[in-house]
């Protein structure tokens, strides 16, 4: 039986020049991505290298995850895995 990996992602390893608009963009052609958002230091108000991005079902999620996961972003090779709820 496969794991269910629900329809948030989690993005790491981003660059630090990634924008949410550009983080939302990278990830839309697998489906609907109902959120994209970049973690940013409160502080200096610039990215963390890490995010969230959202889907309207769970097949767009994981066909997003299993493209994404590895993949060389802006220099950076980017790791995908689904988002631990809380």
């Amino acid at each position: 039986m496969s794991q269910r990996i629900g329809t948030k992602l989690f993005v790491n390893r981003l660059s630090f020049y990634t924008t949410q608009e550009q983080l939302k963009t990278l990830f839309s052609p697998f489906g609907v991505v109902t959120k994209a958002d970049l973690v940013v230091d409160p502080e200096t108000k610039r990215p963390k290298g890490f995010g969230f991005v959202s889907y309207d079902s769970e097949i767009e999620a994981e066909k997003a995850m299993k493209a994404m996961n590895g993949r060389i972003v802006n220099g950076r090779l980017i790791l995908v895995e689904p988002a631990n709820e809380k």
